[in-house]
């Protein structure tokens, strides 16, 4: 969430900001809404004050031995006006948020500016794509002939974008989870945590998954729980409402979750295989920041992201999304592209943004400053470290061979049980 009063004070900005954003908003609506609950407020106070002098004139009046009816009568309409416009004040207040709620977070300066994927800047690449002495297979049909994914039965329990696995292909997404876990905690400083995976509409709201999302989210039909579509939900909500000390900051949280998304917008998209499942496994890391820094922590949240891929032996490459592509909430946003051979192609398997002070704002997240002073709001981060399923795709295409069996990355063999290839089923 913006600062209304930045919002009033630079509306040009906040025009220019939407346009790069290519976003309609109702900026002028939103102004309106701010002037009218100024005027309001000060018309409360002048009343608030005229009221303290009618009271003062009773007491003066009551000392003389003068009648104080008139003063009383005046008194209690004024109290009554003073609780109309406070009803009032309310309700604007409301409107005003539901609409400042849904304004996006104001890109950072060096954020290419674009309409969509197109202005995406790559900002470096790291290893080279195997050069393959035959057609390579797409995930799942290596998946199916290995025997470790099950697509129909996934269909049959729950619908179609579930999937099953089995054997090796679940203890490899184990594998992935554990490896993962272990690198950021013990390498790279992340407290793990394990959250709950369903939270409430203020935690889905607070991170900006509400009220914008809400038709990609899966919500309990009797309860205020939602499913989290990501960890960072329960992560960054970890100190809603809390003012925190400064020499508490950074925070780093680093949690395994199921995700679940409706993917309501993504119809005919990516619907063969696991690329973009209804559920799927993810590690997140979430930072949680001094404003001062936060450019920076941003640059090793990737780097931490990155290393995974690294130790994996996976090529990627690191893009900088345009205005026009970048996420709602984030200031700044870097994806991790990994090489997936069989479409020849880069394809997203983490993105690592800086959302600045916005979910913090949502949350009312804040510190207090060593030096004193009022307390003021952190900044926020999130990443993928890195998402388990799209892991595994890009395993199982870079490591397989000619026969259909996959080498393992040497990395994940001892959380593999000393498994060191996958064979097909038949073998």
């Amino acid at each position: 969430m913006l600062d209304i009063r930045w919002v009033r004070e630079n509306p040009d900005s906040v025009r220019q900001m939407l346009e790069n954003r290519g976003t309609t908003f109702p900026l002028d609506d939103l102004i309106l809404l701010d002037e009218r609950r100024r005027r309001l407020l000060t018309e409360v106070e002048e009343l608030k004050t005229r009221r303290n002098q009618e009271s003062k004139s009773i007491g003066e009046a009551q000392s003389r031995g003068e009648d104080v009816e008139a003063h009383k009568a005046a008194v209690r309409d004024i109290s009554t006006r003073i609780k109309g416009l406070d009803q009032e004040v309310a309700s604007v207040e409301e409107s005003q948020r539901e609409l400042i709620m849904a304004l996006p977070n104001v890109p950072h300066e060096s954020v290419p500016v674009g309409a969509d994927e197109e202005a995406n800047v790559e900002v470096r690449r790291w290893g080279t794509p195997r050069s393959f002495p035959f057609e390579p297979k797409p995930h799942w049909d290596l998946g199916e002939a290995l025997g470790i994914l099950d697509f129909e039965r996934g269909v049959k329990i729950a619908e179609s974008r579930f999937t099953v696995l089995l054997g090796l292909g679940a203890r490899l997404e184990r594998a992935l989870m554990n490896f993962m876990l272990d690198l950021h905690t013990g390498e790279h400083g992340f407290k793990e945590v394990l959250p709950p995976f369903l939270v409430n509409s203020r935690a889905m709201a607070g991170t900006g998954q509400l009220p914008k999302f809400a038709e990609d989210l899966y919500r309990c039909a009797d309860d205020d729980l939602w499913l989290i579509p990501t960890a960072e939900v329960p992560l960054t909500n970890l100190h809603a409402d809390e003012i925190l000390e400064e020499s508490q900051l950074p925070l780093y949280y680093a949690a395994y979750t199921a995700c679940f998304r409706r993917e309501a917008g993504a119809h005919g998209r990516d619907v063969r295989g696991i690329l973009r499942q209804h559920q799927f496994d993810k590690v997140e890391m979430v930072k949680i920041c001094h404003p001062e820094k936060s450019y920076e922590e941003l640059e090793h949240l990737t780097a931490c992201a990155e290393k995974v891929l690294q130790l994996l032996e996976i090529p990627y490459r690191v893009v900088c999304l345009s205005t026009g592509d970048m996420g709602f909430g984030a200031a700044k946003t870097y994806d991790i592209e990994v090489w997936i051979p069989s479409q020849e192609k880069y394809r997203e398997i983490s993105s690592c943004s800086n959302c600045g002070d916005f979910q913090a704002r949502r949350m009312n997240a804040r510190y207090r400053p060593e030096g004193g002073g009022r307390p003021r709001f952190v900044h926020t981060l999130n990443g993928s470290g890195i998402a388990i399923g799209r892991c595994l795709i890009a395993v199982l295409e870079n490591y397989q061979r000619e026969d259909g069996s996959v080498d393992l990355p040497d990395v994940l063999v001892p959380y593999m049980r000393g498994v060191t290839r996958l064979e097909p089923a038949s073998s």
